[in-house]
């Protein structure tokens, strides 16, 4: 594990203690446990103690979905097929927030589909109602980055027999060679390593998304490592227009899933700054407003705040 504090980069809104606590049911005695890993299981609020447990070793996707939902029935093909083509480096989980009550609340499902991850037992925010397949990759994409940087590299080796789809591909599909060496690089913890492969990676294809999803997000745990929330926080406070102190704090809050703080935060500042320093504030949260994702609802209002103080 690298230096970066597994509560800041894994920060979330949702309490699992009580479901990780619980005793999990034998296997003889629950229909739904799961007696050996698969890519792609159903979990129950019995059966999900396992399923935290599996996350110290592989990501684990979690689907909140109902029958009665038709955007479930779009996303969850998705998400089946990219978690397959991943080979094991992910798991999904599927919840039928209709029959699992206890997990609904614990997750606070109040839409779905609602789609978050399950990293070293703590809960990643993902998101929430059916979104494109290449959204889906960049955010996988991103997901095993954060665990790499969290030490969950593990790989489940799944055949036809324990459960994995029977036209399932072998393998996942071999990664170009700058980002083979950003994925290693990662896994490492050399992040100046990894923000150099992506780099190469951009400067011979501009176009190269995944690159691009990965330099930020790379860029992003390169600069809270070893940042200390408290600290950061009182000095923050301390210094209302220190553009640094503020930065800190801000990428804390978004590598933790407080998108909205993180915003918040820089375009109060963009705000309380002179005209001719306003410029960096701009840039990072344009860079910010790409990691999450032009599409993002939380990225759509802080662009219009944004372009308000701008105009």
């Amino acid at each position: 594990m690298t230096d970066v504090p597994p509560g800041t980069a894994l920060r979330g809104a949702v309490d699992l203690s009580a479901l990780r606590n619980r005793p999990a049911a034998p296997a003889a005695a629950s229909p739904g446990a799961i007696a050996a890993p698969t890519l792609v299981m159903d979990v129950t609020d019995e059966t999900f103690p396992q399923v935290l447990e599996l996350s110290r070793t592989v990501p684990v996707v979690v689907d909140l979905w109902a029958e009665w939902c038709g955007p479930c029935k779009q996303l969850s093909p998705i998400l089946e097929r990219v978690v397959t083509e991943l080979g094991g480096r992910l798991v999904l989980a599927k919840v039928d927030v209709d029959a699992n009550p206890q997990l609904s609340q614990a997750f606070r499902a109040q839409s779905i589909p609602m789609v978050v991850a399950l990293v070293a037992g703590q809960p990643v925010p993902l998101f929430t109602g059916a979104v494109p397949e290449q959204q889906v990759r960049e955010v996988f994409a991103q997901l095993l980055q954060l665990a790499a940087q969290n030490g969950v590299i593990g790989t489940l080796e799944v055949d036809g027999e324990d459960g994995a789809p029977a036209d399932a591909e072998p393998a996942e599909p071999e990664l170009p060679p700058l980002h083979a060496e950003a994925f290693d690089a990662i896994e490492a913890g050399d992040f100046t390593r990894a923000i150099s492969a992506y780099e190469k990676a951009l400067a011979e294809n501009p176009r190269d998304d995944e690159a691009r999803a990965g330099l930020g997000q790379v860029r992003l745990l390169d600069r809270v490592q070893g940042l200390d929330l408290v600290a950061a926080r009182a000095a923050a406070a301390a210094a209302p227009e220190d553009v640094d102190a503020q930065f800190a704090v801000a990428d804390l809050d978004l590598a933790g899933g407080h998108v909205d703080d993180a915003f918040a935060r820089l375009l109060d500042l963009f705000s309380a700054l002179p005209s001719d320093e306003r410029g960096v504030v701009r840039e990072r949260l344009l860079e910010l407003f790409a990691l999450i994702g032009d599409a993002d609802p939380r990225v759509l209002r802080a662009r219009s705040r944004l372009a308000s103080l701008l105009f």
